[in-house]
Parts: C-alpha cells; sequence; structure tokens
C-alpha cells in the first residue's frame, strides 16, 4: 500500500530561475491610497532588535516592554523622470524631464533634444497617467546607479497631471509619502544562494544510506514513456534571487537622519551609515544588505496588524 504525502515544491513560484531585474513590476490596479505615490524605493539596511512599550488593546504583554526584530531600510529621494499617458491601457505619449541626472546614463539612454511639454498636455484624452521615477542614490553611502520604475498615482487624471506639474525636476521625500502610513508591503529579490541540489531547492527528504547513485537525490526523474523529464520533477539548480513580497509589515517609525541619528558609530555592518530618510519596519523583508527594495501601499491590510500599537522605543 502506497503512502500518501503533500507533494513536495511549490508551483505557485515557477520557473525556479533568476529574476531578470531587481525592481519588481507591480499590479497597481488593486492599489488605492490617498497618499500622492503608491510606492517609493528604498535599500535595505540591516535588521536590529528594538526595545519597545507594547500598547496592543487585549495583548499579553500590554503595557510591557518587549523586544522585536525590526528592520531598517534607508529611503533617498525620488524624482520624476518621465509621465507615461495611457489610453486603453496603451501608452500612448510620454513626457521626458527637461534636465535629467547625469547619472541616469547609466541606467538609460537619454534623448538629446525633448519635444514634448507637459503644457501642451489635454488630461481629458487619456485614461490614466503614471511616472517613471528613480532613487537620488548618490546622497546614500551604497553608490551612484540609481534605480528607475513605474509608479502609479492616487486621484483622477487631472489631480495625478497637477501632482507632474508640481513635482516634476524636484526631490519628492519618503516622509512626505510614508507619513501617517502604519503598513507596508515590501517586494524585491531573496538572497542568492547559487547551485543547490534538490533536497534544498524543493525540500525532498534524503533517500536511505543502502540506496544507489545518491542520497541526495530523486529516485527516479520520470517514466520510459513518454520519454522526457517534466518540469515537476525536483531537479537541481539555481536557489535564491526569485521575486517575493512580504505583506503588512509594520512602520514603527520613519523620519529624517539628521533630526534623529539612529546611526551607530562605527555605520551598520555591510552597509555604512544612513545619510538620508530611514523607515523602521517590524520584522524581516527579502533580500542581503544594500538590496533596493519597492515599498507600496497594503494591497489587503489586515485587522491584526493594524490593532497592533507600540509606543516610542529604542533599538538595542
Amino acid at each position: 500500500m502506497s503512502r500518501n504525502a503533500p507533494r513536495k515544491g511549490s508551483l505557485q513560484f515557477y520557473p525556479r530561475k533568476r529574476a531578470s531585474k531587481f525592481l519588481p513590476r507591480v499590479n497597481y490596479k488593486f492599489l488605492s491610497s490617498d497618499k500622492p505615490i503608491l510606492g517609493f524605493i528604498a535599500y535595505k539596511v540591516a535588521m536590529a532588535s528594538m526595545l519597545i512599550k507594547d500598547s496592543t488593546p487585549d495583548s499579553l504583554t500590554k503595557n510591557k516592554q518587549i523586544t522585536i526584530p525590526v528592520t531598517i531600510l534607508e529611503t533617498p529621494p525620488m524624482k520624476i523622470f518621465s509621465a507615461r499617458f495611457y489610453k486603453y491601457n496603451l501608452l500612448t505619449n510620454e513626457v521626458i524631464l527637461e534636465n535629467p541626472d547625469k547619472e541616469l546614463k547609466r541606467v538609460i539612454k537619454l534623448p538629446k533634444q525633448i519635444k514634448n511639454k507637459l503644457d501642451n498636455i489635454k488630461p481629458e484624452t487619456y485614461d490614466n497617467i503614471r511616472i517613471l521615477a528613480y532613487s537620488v542614490v548618490k546622497k546614500t553611502s551604497i553608490k551612484k546607479k540609481p534605480d528607475i520604475t513605474e509608479f502609479a498615482l492616487s486621484g483622477d487624471v487631472n489631480t495625478k497631471l497637477e501632482f507632474i506639474k508640481n513635482n516634476i525636476g524636484k526631490e519628492i521625500s519618503a516622509t512626505d509619502i510614508l507619513k501617517d502610513l502604519n503598513l507596508v508591503d515590501v517586494k524585491g529579490l531573496t538572497k542568492g544562494k547559487g547551485f543547490s541540489g534538490p533536497v534544498k531547492r524543493f525540500g525532498i527528504s534524503l533517500k536511505s544510506h543502502k540506496s544507489e547513485k545518491g542520497v541526495r537525490n530523486v529516485g527516479a526523474i520520470g517514466s520510459f514513456n513518454p520519454s522526457r523529464v517534466t518540469f515537476r520533477t525536483p531537479m537541481a539548480g539555481h536557489l535564491g534571487m526569485f521575486t517575493r513580497t512580504t505583506y503588512n509589515k509594520k512602520v514603527l517609525e520613519s523620519g529624517k537622519i539628521q533630526e534623529k541619528d539612529i546611526n551607530p558609530s562605527e555605520g551598520f555592518r555591510h552597509f555604512g551609515k544612513i545619510k538620508t530618510d530611514y523607515i523602521i519596519l517590524q520584522g524581516s523583508v527579502p533580500g542581503s544588505s544594500k538590496r533596493q527594495l519597492l515599498i507600496t501601499v497594503p494591497l489587503r491590510p489586515t485587522k491584526y496588524q493594524l490593532k497592533k500599537k507600540y509606543e516610542a522605543g529604542m533599538l538595542v
């Protein structure tokens, strides 16, 4: 009699290969918020422990000092590179910033002449407007090459166009966008683990020590007919650098490093010192230090995360 067991490895994340880019695409269709921009670019600094006072209603540790794991992210300002105009979900027009930063040459090919201007745009002829924004990462101690991605805006077409006109060419601060935001979703790439076997990659069990042709292999990779190996067979291959999303991360603190310096005297390990804005989230997020991440408004906020209330604490 055969023994029943759950299948090994999730098919949800196929194909298991390295992501093509660091900042993933976001389906902003299902995101809504009163914030002008529905996302922001951040960089992972480090994980730490935070000593706080728990004031969550009906909590077992109410009014007590507790220590929780936190992740610190640096959020340098962003700039709008271009405004993208959509009609029937198709990109029909794009207005580019006249004097973009020279660091953008490392990422994209800049046009020599800018013909279109925002003043000539008629918003009623379009269904949606989005922006292509990049991080001013040269203000940090990480690198000079900026990261650029598309963001959705909140409001109607006229409101979006007015926001772009008021902010194009100017630095957009993370504290202004993420202010009063209790929960966020974090999207990014996991740590790269290189070439791994099927045991680590899919979690299959080890064979008997008396088995032939290896203990850390699958017993059979397929049948004689059809004579091929299906993609469901656990095989060795690449592991890590996968796009993942962590939902409903509690925002514990955000601010400017000039107002409150949270840097250790020697700086954070493998990162250095924070020089711009920062945000502290409860729990962990994917990626290693210096990894670029995408913070968005929550897709489906939960009551369990929203009811958590912590009074200001300190990193330990």
